[in-house]
């Protein structure tokens, strides 16, 4: 497995509606693992395709509990339910927060890395994981989403208040 680079806000690929992936291969595998170990090494909880410069709806989630890695190819949800709002960052825009509201409740379908379509659903920090990345197979930043943006500096004086 490789760490690959990870593509800073404004490159054009991250508000590129991406193309869905139509073969399941070894190619495809290799992407997974070494998203995956992206980013891990870059302590995220979710990467995103075209944030390694990839055009393709594929995404990995793991959020560090019981739930394990969620490898997410051409998902799409079906449901949502309920409101949370929280403050979210992204690899690509190091540095940067923005309190983002979404549903708090998904249902989603996707496939996975031998092109099996599954059902999962999800509450709360995994929800709005998975809907971030989801967002970035779209084309949409989640500092479109957010009323204010904070630095990290910023956060430190919000979270000491």
């Amino acid at each position: 497995m490789a760490v690959l680079p990870i593509v800073m806000h404004p490159d054009p690929i991250l508000v590129k509606r991406c193309e869905p992936v139509k073969e399941f291969d070894k190619k495809l595998k290799k992407l997974l693992d070494n998203m995956y170990e992206t980013m891990i090494e870059a302590d995220g909880v979710g990467l995103a395709a075209p944030q390694v410069g990839v055009d393709l709806q594929v995404a990995v989630v793991d959020i560090g509990d019981e739930t394990g890695t969620i490898e997410l190819i051409n998902p799409e949800i079906f449901e949502h339910s309920g409101e949370q709002t929280d403050l979210e960052g992204c690899l690509s825009f190091p540095g940067l927060f923005g309190e983002v509201s979404r549903p708090y409740s998904i249902s989603f379908r996707t496939q996975d890395r031998k092109g099996r379509w599954l059902e999962g659903r999800a509450e709360g920090f995994l929800a709005r994981a998975i809907q971030h990345e989801i967002d970035h197979l779209h084309g949409v930043l989640f500092n479109t989403k957010t009323e204010k943006l904070l630095t990290e500096d910023e956060l430190e004086r919000f979270e000491e208040e």
